[in-house]
Formats: structure tokens, C-alpha cells, sequence
């Protein structure tokens, strides 16, 4: 997958990818490509701003429009109430709390809005769109809080402190500076927005924080499930294991598409390996199951966060609003018909799809850093790998790569908690009224979280796996593997005695993090599957 897109984003409710989210979230003002509406969703969404207009101001009582919300929406809005009523819908629903989100989550949430609104049936005004893309073009950020939502209605709270600084309220980020929301507004040369009927609803309604942090967490993990086959690949060399079990007739016979790539990954790393030929009439029979199952490990990861990837995709594209605005043309239906179209109260702001998806995700990721910590034990275990104890030239005076297994460890049994899904609670909200709610920002913060972790722990593989390799000079690995190695060795020298090892931790972790050891790699020996 490419790291960035580089073309201008029109937005029209149908065609955002993972590509386009990363490069609006993670490029500032300037440098991200510029985001517009797309001419051809503009007709669709003026007809429905129009009909909405209408509905407004005609006699039937239409939810959203002109009725209180949730429970109060048997509480009809009189017309000279109707921005308030919008207005304070956005007050009220800003009551989130804790440490603020990461900038570039709010970037994509706002192209995600921006998005889902351009579709067409949300009712709001191309102006409103506008407005959403005019703080993205232009670098502003608004500040909201990571806590606060149930993913029921969509993202309430968080989604309401997003929007407050389109109506000059809130606080948001500009060139650097935390600031309030209307001055930011203004530096920028913007005006604030006054809401139409129904447009405080449509911001807020919606999945558009959680399916904000599931696009970069899988961005990161599509990276990270190559990564985890190089430091597995590595592992095993220094290990001194075998590929055989990697020979592609044994994984045709179970044809898994991530088990046949991660089979084919591997004997491409290993590829004109020096370390393979010399060991080749060992007597080991079997490797552990760690090197051994790799294929089926990783590959099944693999698979499931593909397939979140599509889901996820779906959900960038989908009308998450309600209620939802159907023009004549549309369908027939048995909605509230006025001139002949209809306003319909649906479910489509329910979380539960992100949710369940990064749920899985999370499973999937802490399986690479449960594998990958067999390795490093097999690696630092001189009865299994006939390797220096703890990988030091010298233990009992050096601990070596003791602890740095600890911390593995540590960080494995955080995931295996962090794993447990948020999609299966449920806990009644809104006076009984939005009584089974997703928890789906929770679900793609905890999988966010554990993808962090991965990352650590093949850092600290990597960091074993480099020592191992110490061992076997001037016998060299692969060449993909070799590329790696040297990678590694510009930023973590060799480990002559014990040194603080957080240090090279970070930056092995670092080079995972910015793409450079993926990039090198690929590089040398041609893109991973």
C-alpha cells in the first residue's frame, strides 16, 4: 500500500481510501494535498439542504429538524429556535474528557465528516462541507478530548468539541499554538459558521473518531505485519533454524492468501543467506513452533487486518447520519413524506462495524507480539539456540538481553488485556433510549494502543535478533535481512557489555515507526507481500 496519496482529494462520499486519510492526517497545511468538494456531489447535497429548508419550515414535526433530541424529541422547536436548537445540541454534547486526541486523528476525522456529509443525505449545506475543508486546507486543528464517547449515536462528545470550532467556540491548534477555536478562526482569514436546520446534528452524528484512529492504526499495521517477517526472519537465522517449512507445496496445500505471502516473505529474506548453507547437515529435525508456524501465524493476521482495511473503507463511504434525507428520486418508502420525499430515522450512526473490525485488529496484532517473544526466548536460551547466554560475550558479569525479554513479556500480557473486546459491553446511555451502544472508540484506541506495543516488541527482537548475528560473522543472512541488519547497526551498535538498553529500543522502534527499515528492505529486495 502507498504510503501517501499525492493527488488533491475532491471529496464525494464514495471513494476515500486509506491512502487519502494518511495523507491529510499525517502531512501539515501545505504539504497534504488540497481537499475540495467534488462538482458532482454538489447538486445532491444542495437538493437535500433545500429539502430540509422546506421541511423546516412546514407543520410536521421532523426529528432533528425541528424537535428535541433523544428522548426530548417529542419537544417540538419553534423557527425562530432552530439555529439555537443546533447551536446548543453542540454546547451540551461537548462534554468530553482526558488527554486530547492526536492531531492527526482530528485531521482525519474532519476529512471523514467532510466526507460522509458530501454524500448527500445528510441534509446540511455545501457551505457546511466547505467550512469542514477550509480548517483542513488550512492547518487548524480543533482540540478534543479522548474520552467521553459509547460509539452509539456515532461519537457525540468528541465529535461535538470538533465542530464547536466551526461556530467560533472550542479550542484548536494553529501554527503550533493551542488557542481558542473563533481565534484561530480569524487568524486564518475564516468566518465563523451559522448552523442551518439540522447541521449540529449532522456533525455529530456519525463514527467518524473511531473509524479516525482504525484508519492510521491499520495504515501502521499493514506496514508492521512486514516488519514482524523480517524480525522473524532474522530470528531465525540467528537461531540457526531452517526454512524448509516454508517451502511453498506445503502452504499451497492449505492455501491461506497471508500464510502463502508470509511463506513467500520469508524465503525471499533469507534469499543467498550464508548463515543457511552452513548449517545444513545439523542435526535438528523440527524448529520451534515460533519460526516453524510463522506462515500461519503471521499470515493469519495478516488476513484480518486486510479484511478490516475493506471494512473500514466501506465506513468512509457510508451515510453515518441520521436522520437521513431521501429526495424523490431516491426510493419509495414509508418514511415522513413531505413533497414527496421522505425523512428517515435509521441506525446507521451505530458504531458496532468499526468496533467489531478493530476489536479483531487488536487480536490480530498482539498474536505478532506473542510469537515474536518465543523467538526472542529461544534466541537468549543457550540450551535451544547454542548461542551465548542472553546473547553477552560475557555472562554473569553481563545480564545481556535478560530484561529486554522481561519487558517483552511485559508488554505481551498487557496486550492479552488490551485484546479483550469492547464491542461484546454494552451499557444503556440517553435515559434508556440508546440502550445497546458499540464502544467503538475504545475498541480502535485499545487496538492503537497495542499496536504501539508490537512495535516495541519487535524493536526488541530486532535488538536480540542483531546479536545473534554477531555471533555467526563473518557469515552473513540474507540480503534482505543483511540490508536490515545494517539498517539497524547505523543507530544500535554491537553489545560488547551491558549498556542501557532502553536507548536502543527507541530507536529501532523509531526506524519501524518512520517506514525506514520497511523502505531499505523493499528497497533492496523488492516489495513484501
Amino acid at each position: 500500500m502507498a504510503r501517501f496519496s499525492n493527488k488533491d482529494i475532491a471529496l464525494d462520499g464514495s471513494s476515500l481510501t486509506i491512502p487519502c486519510v494518511l495523507a491529510v492526517a499525517r502531512r501539515e497545511a501545505g504539504k497534504a494535498p488540497k481537499v475540495t468538494l467534488a462538482a458532482k456531489a454538489k447538486s445532491r447535497v444542495a437538493n437535500a439542504f433545500k429539502y430540509v429548508s422546506k421541511v423546516a419550515h412546514g407543520d410536521a414535526a421532523v426529528y432533528g429538524i425541528n424537535t428535541g433530541f433523544g428522548l426530548l424529541s417529542n419537544v417540538r422547536i419553534s423557527l425562530d429556535k432552530l439555529e439555537e436548537l443546533q447551536i446548543n445540541l453542540l454546547r451540551s454534547h461537548a462534554a468530553g474528557v482526558g488527554d486530547p486526541l492526536p492531531k492527526d486523528v482530528i485531521r482525519a476525522a474532519l476529512l471523514l465528516r467532510a466526507n460522509t456529509l458530501a454524500k448527500g443525505y445528510s441534509g446540511c449545506s455545501p457551505e457546511l462541507i466547505k467550512a469542514i475543508i477550509a480548517l483542513i486546507n488550512n492547518g487548524i486543528t480543533p482540540w478534543v478530548p479522548r474520552k467521553g464517547s459509547v460509539g452509539a449515536c456515532g461519537d457525540l462528545a468528541p465529535l461535538a468539541h470538533m465542530s464547536l470550532v466551526l461556530i467560533g467556540e472550542g479550542k484548536a491548534y494553529y501554527k503550533g499554538k493551542l488557542i481558542p477555536g473563533g481565534q484561530a478562526l480569524k487568524a486564518a482569514g475564516l468566518k465563523t459558521y451559522n448552523l442551518n436546520p439540522k447541521e449540529g446534528l449532522s456533525l455529530i452524528n456519525g463514527t467518524q473518531i473511531m473509524t479516525a484512529i482504525a484508519a492510521l492504526t491499520l495504515h501502521d499495521s499493514l506496514e508492521l505485519i512486514r516488519i514482524a517477517d523480517i524480525a522473524g526472519a532474522m530470528s531465525l537465522e540467528a537461531f540457526q533454524g531452517t526454512d524448509r517449512a516454508f517451502h511453498l507445496h506445503v502452504h499451497e496445500l492449505r492455501p491461506h492468501t497471508g500464510q502463502i505471502d508470509v511463506a513467500k516473505n520469508l524465503l525471499k529474506l533469507a534469499k543467498g543467506s550464508k548463515i543457511k548453507a552452513s548449517h545444513v547437515d545439523c542435526d535438528r529435525v523440527q524448529d520451534p513452533y515460533s519460526f516453524r508456524c510463522m506462515p500461519q501465524v503471521h499470515g493469519v493476521s495478516r488476513d484480518y487486518i486486510r479484511h478490516a482495511v475493506k471494512t473500514l473503507e466501506v465506513e468512509f463511504n457510508s451515510s453515518t447520519d441520521n436522520p437521513l434525507v431521501f429526495l424523490p428520486k431516491d426510493l419509495d418508502g414509508k418514511g415522513q413524506h413531505v413533497d414527496g420525499g421522505e425523512i428517515v430515522s435509521g441506525g446507521n450512526f451505530h458504531g458496532q462495524y468499526p468496533a467489531m473490525t478493530m476489536d479483531v485488529v487488536g487480536i490480530a496484532l498482539s498474536e505478532l507480539a506473542n510469537i515474536s517473544d518465543q523467538r526472542i526466548q529461544k534466541l537468549i536460551n543457550p540450551s535451544m539456540s547454542k548461542l551465548p547466554a542472553f546473547l553477552t560475550k560475557d555472562p554473569g558479569l553481563n545480564s545481556g538481553m535478560m530484561i529486554v525479554q522481561v519487558a517483552a513479556a511485559a508488554l505481551v500480557s498487557e496486550n492479552k488485556v488490551l485484546a479483550h473486546p469492547a464491542s461484546v459491553d454494552s451499557i444503556p446511555t440517553s435515559a434508556d433510549k440508546e440502550d445497546h451502544v458499540s464502544m467503538g472508540v475504545m475498541a480502535a484506541r485499545k487496538a492503537n494502543e497495542i499496536l504501539d506495543n508490537v512495535r516495541n516488541v519487535l524493536a526488541m527482537e530486532f535488538l536480540c535478533a542483531t546479536q545473534g548475528l554477531e555471533f555467526h560473522l563473518p557469515l552473513k543472512p540474507g540480503k534482505g535481512l543483511n540490508t536490515a541488519y545494517d539498517i539497524i547497526r547505523t543507530k544500535v551498535k554491537p553489545i560488547d557489555k551491558d549498556r542501557a538498553f532502553h536507548k536502543d529500543i527507541e530507536s529501532i522502534a523509531e526506524l519501524i515507526k518512520k517506514g525506514t527499515l520497511l523502505r531499505e528492505v523493499e528497497q533492496k529486495i523488492g516489495v513484501l507481500h
